[in-house]
């Protein structure tokens, strides 16, 4: 399979028509099934995979997606550039619903999602420093510059939910001088690392969160109506994008398993899931 673009996002996108020629496929995986079937397509002519992040339904909330099923179908499926889009909920004034962001940092304060594909008998550290490749994301930026939206780059940090923040939270977030909060990347984030995918994040600001007073609280019926406000701008963004990913992979998430093997190679293919394995060390497997 030669698909190398990957998107997972919002049903929204999936039904605003920008991928053409569409085929669902189903992709098993080693971690269960993904949110739902993988939609292979073509945006503006490019082949695409696309998965919706919480199902067609919107039925799986952040803490029960399986976040390892999601990612690893993208590998199986030939991804190498990955993007993620998110609703998040803004720290910063000058971050305003219906902006956009462009996650250069992650902080995460979630504790119930698995966060590795490397948990049976295999060791693997691998370096997450910079957690979102900056050839994608400083591409995406450019590309919502043009569109001649407000963007801005910031940090995002992941909490777990489903619930919203308490004030003492979000003004807790602000005092870190975090500038954007949401419920999934940091799981993505972290598995497309040990998948040695390109990643971007690509948010959309729906709200002030809790912290800002004069603004109602936080609520679903705000994050969906901004959402549906910003769908044809994401949209937007999305087929101007993915045609200009096709450079040539130099950044280091290409090879972000090269030294992070700890366990002998002989070992590896003794030990651990074998179908992890095949697919994540291949060229540790010679």
């Amino acid at each position: 399979m030669s698909i190398k673009i990957g998107i997972i996002g919002g049903s929204g996108l999936y039904k605003v028509g920008i991928i053409k020629d569409i085929e669902e496929i189903d992709v098993e995986t080693p971690f269960g099934k993904p949110s739902a079937k993988i939609t292979l397509g073509k945006i503006e002519g490019t082949e695409v995979a696309f998965l919706p992040r919480h199902g067609k339904n919107h039925q799986f909330p952040p803490h029960k997606v399986n976040y390892r099923a999601n990612v690893f179908a993208m590998k199986e499926c030939g991804v190498a550039y990955l993007i993620s889009t998110a609703a998040v909920g803004s720290l910063k004034k000058e971050i305003k619903p219906c902006d956009f962001v462009i996650a250069d940092q992650l902080i995460d304060r979630t504790s119930k999602r698995e966060t590795t594909f490397f948990d049976e008998g295999i060791v693997v550290h691998a370096g997450f420093a910079d957690p979102f490749c900056k050839t994608l994301s400083n591409l995406a930026f450019k590309v919502v510059k043009e569109q001649g939206l407000d963007a801005h780059i910031g940090t995002y940090i992941c909490m777990e939910g489903p619930q919203f923040s308490t004030r003492a939270e979000s003004n807790l977030y602000r005092n870190w001088n975090i500038d954007v909060i949401g419920m999934t990347l940091a799981p993505e984030a972290k598995l497309a690392r040990e998948a040695e995918m390109c990643l971007c994040g690509i948010l959309t600001v729906t709200d002030y969160d809790c912290w800002y007073e004069g603004e109602d609280v936080v609520s679903v019926s705000s994050v969906v109506e901004n959402l549906k406000k910003n769908d044809k701008n994401m949209a937007d963004i999305i087929k101007k994008l993915v045609p200009k990913i096709k450079y040539k992979r130099t950044c280091e998430c290409k090879n972000a398993l090269e030294n992070a093997v700890i366990t002998p190679p002989n070992q590896i293919t003794k030990i651990g899931n074998q179908q992890v394995n095949r697919i994540l060390l291949k060229r540790f497997l010679k």
